[in-house]
């Protein structure tokens, strides 16, 4: 082989730095092609005292701090929010789920369950920063004290809501099923008129029964605020399973920021900062802080971003009513609703592994 000239290896260096912007042009053309023109994550939205749209939960703290957006936006990525309405969430984000017209949602455990045994693919991409108390509520002239007065009783309840899992529980710890009760399969608003009119002789629901109570109309007999953890109602982010796979460099993102969020919502000031978020979507400070208050969850452990075997295990059990309550007609393996590489990745860049390690 002859060696190479100096003019030779002259002429081939010049060639290659003229080559280099129009390759690098070219690859992030490439780039460009392949990432969508924007990344969809839907919250559930309320109508503020301002009259503005307010996002709930820790979306709301995620699209103040802004760094999800801007680091989409480095890679010509825009972010869109997409509201969902309190009455009917779980039908709307299933239905965009189905339809491709979202890539990741906050929202309930059950519904999630059921989006995945109707035949969507969905993956848990980070836990933690919603455990909701339910209650029980009776009129106010009702004599009723327990789950067990009830026996025979009309009560009100949005079937398919995440809420309906913690109801089951409440009753088996009783010794009661759904058959020793009367089901009226109303939506939260319906199931709050039916109990104020007497027309039911109890409502399960989230922690607009304060209201009711506000209103003299309701009385609480029963919360989850000191039953086992497991029997909160979980609201977390999901992210379409095909989206993780084709698009990972974007859940990446996604993941860290809402462990940004959970980070700060632990930090100096965080919970009276989530406190002024809910207040600006609509909750009033007083159900919000009767909502914290007596609760026998951590602020902290609230907010793990953490895929624990007590949270395999919820989701476990929570299949398994579904199943039994013929919500899905068949039987979920949710060992593959996970994707927990994203939140290790997060908490390994943010330098937070040993954050929730002892919560």
């Amino acid at each position: 082989m002859m060696p190479v000239s100096p003019f030779s290896r002259q002429r081939r260096l010049a060639l290659s730095a003229a080559l280099l912007p129009i390759l690098s042009t070219s690859l992030r053309a490439v780039a460009a092609d392949t990432l969508p023109p924007a990344l969809r994550i839907a919250a559930v939205s309320r109508t503020g005292p301002s009259g503005k749209t307010q996002f709930a939960g820790s979306s709301a703290l995620v699209a103040e701090q802004g760094w999800l957006a801007a680091e989409l936006g480095k890679l010509g990525v825009k972010l869109e929010w997409v509201p969902v309405t309190t009455n009917s969430v779980a039908v709307q984000v299933n239905e965009a789920f189905a339809n491709k017209s979202i890539d990741f949602a906050q929202y309930g455990d059950l519904p999630s369950i059921i989006a995945n045994a109707s035949g969507l693919s969905t993956q848990l991409v980070v836990p933690g920063g919603s455990m909701n108390n339910t209650y029980l509520v009776v009129p106010a002239n009702s004599n009723a004290r327990s789950i067990k007065d009830l026996k025979g009783k009309k009560i009100a309840l949005h079937r398919g809501r995440p809420w309906e899992f913690p109801f089951s529980r409440l009753l088996a710890a009783n010794g009661m099923t759904q058959k020793d009760v009367r089901i009226l399969n109303l939506n939260p608003q319906a199931g709050a008129s039916a109990v104020a009119s007497g027309s039911a002789d109890a409502f399960f629901t989230l922690s607009d029964a304060f209201l009711l109570e506000d209103k003299k109309v309701g009385k609480i007999i029963w919360s989850s605020k000191q039953a086992p953890q497991n029997w909160k109602m979980r609201a977390e982010v999901w992210g379409d399973s095909a989206f993780l796979k084709k698009h990972p460099q974007l859940a990446q993102l996604v993941a860290t920021a809402y462990v940004k969020a959970h980070q700060s919502a632990i930090g100096d000031n965080g919970r009276e900062n989530y406190l002024r978020h809910e207040v600006a979507a609509g909750q009033s400070r007083s159900l919000v802080e009767r909502e914290w208050e007596g609760d026998n969850t951590n602020w902290n452990a609230r907010w793990a971003p953490l895929f624990t075997p007590e949270l395999r295990a919820h989701y476990a059990a929570g299949a398994a009513y579904a199943h039994q309550a013929r919500l899905i007609g068949r039987p979920l393996d949710t060992s593959k609703l996970y994707a927990p590489q994203f939140v290790e990745q997060a908490l390994a860049q943010l330098k937070l592994q040993n954050l929730w390690a002892s919560r």
